[in-house]
């Protein structure tokens, strides 16, 4: 049976979300969502990233030689994320100072890579954009809610707005990197058990 473009689109909401399915592209996952603001900027740099690059692999597959494939596909990333990292600096300057050196290395993050290896490079434009979309989405999506949970527990602030008031003590540790790995592995068994 063939799988329908919204199939390969919704897969990356749920089946195979990154961090907690695929446990892929750990290091923006754990460094930059201590709130859920560079969270929701990571994932949407990346989304972009994730979907741009697809495209392009996926329109010059037939002309990209076999041997230098993995090549071609890290200069199409970085190529736009490149462009990302201009556009946050131009418009989005102070989000671009928290997630700092995150944003180059989206050209070596493992999910924008082998989407491009394993499914834009043998796959149509559509069902690769539906793909780099849904994937990123998905990505997008964990890291929000990881920020947001890691934010809320952390600072006592959600989005930058108080939710408990002044008399609550935060949990610091959940903004500390220790603090990152216990949520995820929280989250993570949260997730498998709606498996």
């Amino acid at each position: 049976m063939a799988k329908t473009i919204t199939q390969e689109f919704t897969k990356g909401l749920w089946a195979e979300i990154a961090p907690f399915r695929l446990v892929l592209g750990l290091c923006p996952v754990l460094g930059v969502t201590t709130t859920m603001e560079n969270g929701i900027g990571m994932g949407i740099a990346t989304t972009f990233v994730l979907l741009c690059s697809n495209i392009l692999v996926s329109a010059l597959r037939n002309i990209i030689p076999q041997k230098v494939r993995i090549a071609c596909f890290i200069i199409i990333i970085a190529t736009f994320v490149i462009v990302v990292e201009l556009v946050m600096q131009a418009y989005a300057y102070p989000l671009f100072l928290k997630l700092g050196l995150f944003i180059p290395l989206i050209v070596v993050n493992c999910i924008v890579l082998g989407r491009a290896e394993a499914f834009a490079y043998k796959n149509g434009l559509l069902f690769s954009m539906a793909d780099g979309l849904g994937i990123g989405i998905g990505f997008t999506l964990s890291l929000a809610a990881l920020g947001g949970v890691r934010e809320v527990l952390g600072t006592g602030t959600f989005y930058g707005a108080s939710v408990f008031g002044p008399s609550f003590q935060p949990f610091e540790f959940m903004i500390q990197a220790p603090g990152a790995f216990v949520c995820l592995g929280l989250m993570l068994c949260i997730m498998n058990l709606f498996e």
